[in-house]
C-alpha cells in the first residue's frame, strides 16, 4: 500500500517538524528552522521558515556559484551583508541573491527579538559555495561534499611531472 502524498503543511505542525541548527564555521550562527519544501516533497527547490534569535546570525559569509536563493523577512529587524556592506533588513523586505552570487550574510541585530523570514532556492544536483572570509570552497555534488582551502587552486594547464 502506498503512502499518502502529502501537499498541505499546517501551521500547528510546524514546531514538531522544525529542528535547531548551527553552522560549523560560525561559533555565534543559531537558527531554528523547518524545510517546508521537502515536507512536501519538492526536490528541485528548497523553502525554510527559519528564526534566529537576538544576537545571533544565521550560518557564515558565504556565496554559491549556481544556485540562487532568496529571504523575505517577516518578523524581526536585522542587518545583512552584502559584498562587505550592511543593510538593515525588516518585515516585508525582499533579498534575492542569482548565481553566482555575492558574498552574503544576516544577523539578528536586535537585544530581545527574534528575527523570523522565509529562505528559498534551488536545490541543483550541484553546487559550489565559496567563504572568502575562511579561504575556502566547497563543491558539493549530489550529496557528496568536499572543502577544499583556496591557497591549494592552480591555474589551469598541463600537469605538472612529479
Amino acid at each position: 500500500m502506498s503512502e499518502e502524498r502529502k501537499y498541505i503543511v499546517r501551521a500547528e505542525e510546524s514546531e514538531e517538524h522544525s529542528a535547531d541548527f548551527s553552522h560549523p564555521w560560525n561559533p555565534n550562527s543559531e537558527i531554528r528552522g523547518m524545510r517546508f519544501s521537502s515536507l512536501v516533497g519538492l526536490s528541485r527547490l528548497g523553502l525554510w521558515r527559519v528564526r534566529v534569535p537576538p544576537g545571533k546570525e544565521s550560518f557564515v559569509y558565504h556565496s554559491h556559484q549556481k544556485e540562487e536563493e532568496w529571504l523575505f523577512i517577516l518578523e524581526g529587524r536585522g542587518l545583512v551583508e552584502i559584498s562587505d556592506e550592511e543593510h538593515e533588513v525588516e518585515p516585508g523586505d525582499f533579498i534575492g541573491f542569482p548565481a553566482p552570487q555575492p558574498p552574503h550574510h544576516l544577523k539578528n541585530a536586535s537585544e530581545s527579538e527574534d528575527l523570523i523570514y522565509l529562505m528559498g532556492g534551488e536545490a541543483l544536483d550541484m553546487d559550489i559555495a565559496d567563504f572568502p572570509r575562511l579561504g575556502k570552497r566547497m563543491v558539493r555534488s549530489g550529496s557528496e561534499v568536499q572543502i577544499y582551502d583556496h591557497s591549494d587552486a592552480k591555474e589551469f594547464g598541463p600537469l605538472e611531472e612529479t
